[in-house]
Order: structure tokens, then sequence, then C-alpha cells
């Protein structure tokens, strides 16, 4: 401080003050050099003081002395109009108190607060730490990896880490991934922005997302992992995009997008779809997701799925999947059937009718597991546990 105060005189004299004359108080004179030293030699005396913490009644007297016209002549200055100095009316009682007990209290030497105080007020809290925050984790697990991995720094940086908040981080990532020489980065870039941004609900599905496949997904080793890349994810959230402005009606932009997410991730979900939160898309490639399809909230869906219809009719023509229920590999869902709550459809099935919930089916045609008149009922939500062979027959037999 002192050196800022006296560089500032130095190299801008005409803006210093003028001081009262001492013998005449209606005339004016400009500071003079020794007057100016004199006050740091003062200044100096007591930073030092304090520093081998022997203060003295001399410089607690000195500094009540000199502190409200030292606090005035900083004031006044242009260049340092924001160093505010805010004395505390007991400041000399804390002087005499810190001499009888060095440790009672940690001063500023300044302004006598508390420097907890200060660091307090000047320093803005900018993130609260939750650890339920998925982006705040995800941000860690990248500090990590780049520190195991240092040939990987720049690419977190740029991905996760260079960015605040996971709309950021996330229309980054999508943007780069499935742009092209007539679709650029930075125009992808703004669009899924003005989506994540406006839409916090998108956004609440995303992290939901992130924490289903980090559940139920072994191979998933970390968020960030995830969020960078696994395409079922990926795609999906792309998807979210699009179905936002497909709503919009601005149809043309989400098919491109659609077109876009499938000729990179081999996933092909129309952004007139309904889907809900919580999905898990496990390798996800050859997945197909219908228009009119609907599929509920924490729903696990396998590679080689399709939810399509029948055939060319328009209107209300693909199936409609409840909460919580999980569809194995290679399963095609025909038509306008109902696939209810919590129930499972075994790897390779073919449906072409109602599944009741908390049963399973499997086979082609695909049938229910103890029969239709008494099927055997789930206990578990099959999308949570991923158990595709629990409650399945097994026969014998020859190839």
């Amino acid at each position: 401080m002192l050196f800022c105060l006296l560089n500032s005189i130095r190299r801008h004299p005409q803006s210093y003050p003028t001081l009262p004359h001492p013998h005449h108080p209606h005339l004016a004179q400009s500071p003079s050099k020794p007057f100016i030293l004199f006050k740091f030699l003062i200044l100096l005396f007591f930073y030092s003081s304090m520093k081998t913490k022997k203060v003295s009644i001399l410089t607690s007297v000195f500094h009540h002395h000199f502190h409200s016209k030292s606090q005035k002549l900083l004031g006044s200055l242009p260049h340092l109009q924001k160093l505010v100095i805010h004395p505390t009316p007991n400041s000399r009682t804390q002087v005499l108190e810190s001499i009888k007990n060095p440790k009672s209290i940690n001063l500023d030497q300044t302004s006598y607060t508390p420097i907890s105080k200060i660091h307090t007020q000047s320093t803005p809290k900018l993130e609260s730490r939750n650890d339920d925050d998925v982006w705040l984790i995800m941000k860690d697990e990248a500090r990590s990896d780049a520190d195991q991995e240092p040939i990987l720094s720049n690419y977190y940086l740029t991905s996760i880490l260079s960015h605040h908040t996971i709309e950021s981080a996330l229309s980054h990532h999508l943007s780069t991934k499935i742009c092209d020489s007539n679709l650029p980065s930075a125009t992808l870039h703004k669009l899924f922005m003005d989506v994540f941004t406006c839409e916090p609900e998108v956004v609440k599905a995303v992290k939901n997302d992130l924490k289903a496949v980090k559940e139920r997904d072994p191979a998933c080793v970390s968020y960030v992992h995830c969020f960078l890349h696994f395409k079922g994810f990926l795609a999906c959230q792309a998807y979210r995009a699009s179905h936002i402005l497909w709503l919009q009606n601005r149809k043309n932009l989400a098919v491109l997008i659609q077109n876009r997410v499938s000729e990179v991730f081999t996933v092909d979900i129309h952004p007139g779809a309904k889907m809900g939160s919580g999905l898990l898309f496990d390798h996800a490639t050859g997945v197909v997701v219908g228009e009119t399809a609907v599929v509920g909230d924490n729903v696990s869906i396998l590679h080689n799925v399709t939810l399509g219809g029948t055939g060319k009719s328009g209107g209300d023509r693909h199936p409609k999947v409840g909460d919580g229920v999980l569809i194995g590999a290679g399963t095609c869902v025909l038509g306008n059937v109902r696939i209810g709550e919590g129930a499972k459809i075994g790897a390779g099935s073919v449906v072409v009718k109602d599944v009741p919930a908390r049963t399973t089916a499997v086979g082609n045609p695909a049938k229910l597991i103890g029969g239709k008149g008494n099927p055997v009922k789930l206990d578990k939500v099959p999308s949570h546990t991923m158990d595709h062979t629990s409650h399945i027959e097994f026969y014998d037999y020859v190839v």
C-alpha cells in the first residue's frame, strides 16, 4: 500500500491534494517531500512494529493521530479511489489487547478488521459444493484424469475444465461431435446453448441420465467418462435438443440434427418421440425410436433395440414404454403396444402385444413367463438391477 501511494504521488503530482498551512489555515500549500517522507517513516515504523509484535503505546498514539488524515489523503487520490479504509471504533483498544495477548486476535494491519472477515467479504463464493452436483464431481474427475494422463490435459481442458456450466460443456462437446462442413461447430454450439440455458428441465434430465449410466453400467468408471465417451448418452442429449426444436416448430433443423446423430453415433431417435429422464442406452448401436414412441423415466435399453411401427399408416403407431422397463439387446417392439411399468423384455424378443407391468416377456413372438393367466411378477425394478436372466426358464435343447 505504501509503495502504491508513493508511486502514485511521483507519477501524478498534480492530482495530489493540497494540505492546510500549519500557521495560516486559510492558505494552502503543496505537500512537501519531508512531510511525505515523515508520514512514510511513521507508517513503516508502525508496520514493522506489528510484524515483530512489539507494538508500543507510542505506536498506537501515532496511528490514532495520523490515521484520519491518511484516510482522507488516500481517499482523495483519483488512482486509489477503490482503496477504502474502514477503521473500527475500538481500534486502539484492539491494539492494546494485542499487546497483552498477541495471539488473541488476527488483525489486518490497515483497517484492524479480522483477516478472516476481510477474505470472506472480498472473495465471493462462486460455487457451493454439493456431493449430489454431478457437474462439480465431473470437474474433479477431469482434473484427476488429466493428472494421471498428462497427454490428455488439453482435451480435458477444452472439453470440461474451461467451462463454467454443464450446459456449456455439453454444447461444446456435442457441436464438436456432429458438426460437418455444412453445419459448423460454432453454429451448433450456439444452438445447443440456447436450448440448454432456456430449458432447465432438459439440464435436469441430462444429469439424471449421467447418474443412471454411472449407477447401472459397470463399465462406466466415472461421470466424465460417460460424458465424453458414451455415445448412447451423447445421442440421447442431442435428441433432447432436437425435441425442443421440434416442439418449437423448427422441424427442418430438428430432423437435420437427428440425421447427423444417426450418422455419427448410429442411434436414430426421431425428434418427435417423447422420452423421460434417467435413461440408459447401453452401447446404443442400432437403437431406433419412432416418431410417436413414448419412453418413461428410468428405462434401460440395450443395443439394436427398435421401437417401431408396423406399416405405412400414419397417426399414433409406435410403442409406449413405462417407467423402469428393461429392454434386452436385439429386441423389436412393434406397433402401438404398451410395455407396463417395471416390465422386462428378454434379448432378441419380438413384441407385438401389450406386456403387463412387472412381468417378463421373451421369445419370437414374445410370451409371458408363467403364462398369460398367471405371469411371474418381478419384485424389483429390472432397469435398475439390469438382471436379464432371472425368472426366465431354460430348456435343454440340441441344435
